[in-house]
């Protein structure tokens, strides 16, 4: 009987030395939300009057298409120095319409901007957490104390795609007041705008 036994811990030990997949033997979960930005340009002509109207309704279509709300931050780079004001203030008055100020300085982008050119410049923050959903170490008992593989995953997850400002995740929101019921009531706002939209695509595809 006693040689039965050893053997069983023997044959215990090894499958559980065998088990792989991501290691945590802390309390804090290794799948944490990971914040990218992007940046979306479009050139347009520009003159010391502002855009002409076949540029604005390019630019008017440009935002509408990614769909540029909260969270987007918006800004114009030129050749030299700050662009005109006529230029700003149709890009401004375009913005408004979308929820969003033009910022005072325009990101790095790739490649010079040519003279007589406004680079619009839309910058993107997302969050995701890599690597979820995690099944890679199996649910059996484990010597070494790490907790599941998925451990994190749905809580953070939720938090990524959920976070009106991915910003937020990074530097947190600055003089933000609580009780303003804007800020509360802003997901909801977001939300039924947001329903409201696919309803109206679906019907114009029945259509």
């Amino acid at each position: 009987m006693r040689t039965v036994t050893l053997t069983a811990l023997i044959g215990l030990g090894l499958a559980l030395s065998a088990c792989g997949g991501t290691e945590n033997r802390g309390l804090e979960s290794v799948h944490q939300p990971v914040v990218k930005r992007s940046d979306f340009v479009l050139d347009v002509d520009a003159s010391s009057d502002g855009l002409t109207s076949a540029e604005v309704r390019r630019l008017s279509g440009w935002l509408e298409a990614l769909r540029v709300g909260y969270g987007d931050r918006i800004a114009i780079d030129t050749a030299y120095g700050p662009a005109s004001s006529g230029t700003r203030d149709i890009v401004a008055s375009i913005a408004a319409k979308h929820g969003l100020l033009l910022d005072d300085t325009a990101p790095v982008t790739e490649g010079e901007v040519p003279a007589g050119i406004a680079r619009i410049v839309v910058s993107r923050v997302t969050a995701s957490v890599p690597g979820c959903p995690d099944w890679s170490r199996t649910s059996i008992i484990d010597a070494n104390n790490h907790s599941k593989s998925n451990f994190g995953c749905a809580v953070n997850s939720n938090l990524a795609s959920m976070v009106a400002n991915p910003q937020d995740l990074v530097l947190g929101a600055a003089n933000s007041d609580p009780n303003d019921p804007m800020t509360s009531s802003r997901a909801v706002k977001n939300y039924r705008e947001g329903k409201s939209n696919t309803v109206k695509a679906e019907s114009s595809r029945s259509n």
